[in-house]
């Protein structure tokens, strides 16, 4: 499908990966509906896509609200008369150790991640059957491959099977599902890391999606060989990651975040 004037809703249009998605379906000519938390953000980014004459729809949305959802939706069909593309880019980390996590940091990771991308999917799936065509990437991670990063890998494992099965139900539709699952890439969830690639290139591996769908899409593309390792010799890495040097390492980071933000281990 040709991105040129389409229309395309991006959740989570506000975030780094969100925003240079907009960025990215706009400069290819498409109609772009922003869905984000309303803050800074979001009117930026929508002060943007106006002062470069974008058609484009800001509806501020919290995806684990069905309610905005199903708003979401209405106003884009209200607005441009269909839905071509969505892109479900709204995601949240978690602490690689589940037993960091507070009993509602788990329900949250869940409610964003695999809550949020199913809702979203359900709302505009009969928009696209009774149009027989559309396209769906949804944003994973490599962390949905190799469970290493607590609750945020669960998520991001069962968006992975949530994926295969609509593509597989909605493929007489000719309506494309496509998973994109990013490596660690620069956005403010990877803010103690340096030297990461940019999210422009998730963005395009997203607008590539659009146009020339595949089931799964590991990006940047150095990751695939990690992501076999892990597929192949499990064992392998329940030893590695197994070991509790690691996983101290693996933890440091978010600890050292979580008690700057909350004052507290």
């Amino acid at each position: 499908m040709l991105v040129g004037g389409r229309v395309a809703i991006v959740a989570g249009a506000s975030g780094g990966i969100g925003s240079a998605t907009v960025r990215a379906f706009a400069a290819r000519g498409a109609m772009v509906v922003l869905a984000a938390p309303y803050d800074e953000m979001l009117r930026s980014l929508a002060r943007e896509m106006e002062q470069r004459g974008v058609p484009a729809l800001v509806v501020p949305t919290d995806v684990t609200a069905r309610a905005d959802i199903d708003r979401l939706v209405a106003k884009t069909l209200v607005t441009f008369g269909r839905v071509d593309i969505l892109a479900n880019v709204a995601g949240v980390g978690s602490s690689p150790s589940i037993c960091d996590s507070t009993d509602e940091e788990l329900e949250h990771v869940l409610a964003v991640n695999l809550l949020g991308a199913a809702r979203l999917m359900h709302a505009v799936l009969p928009v696209m059957k009774a149009q027989r065509r559309g396209s769906i990437v949804n944003v994973g991670s490599v962390a949905g491959e190799a469970g290493i990063m607590g609750m945020y890998s669960a998520s991001k494992f069962g968006l992975r099977g949530l994926s295969d099965s609509v593509r597989r139900e909605v493929r007489s539709f000719d309506i494309d599902v496509t998973l994109i699952e990013p490596g660690f890439v620069r956005t403010t969830m990877n803010a103690e890391m340096k030297r990461l690639p940019r999210p422009e290139i998730i963005a395009d591996a997203i607008v590539h999606a659009v146009e020339r769908p595949r089931r799964v899409r590991i990006v940047p593309a150095g990751y695939r060989l990690a992501v076999t390792c892990a597929k192949l010799f499990p064992g392998f890495v329940d030893l590695v990651f197994g070991n509790a040097r690691v996983q101290q390492r693996l933890n440091r980071d978010a600890r050292a975040r979580r008690k700057r933000t909350y004052g507290k281990p």
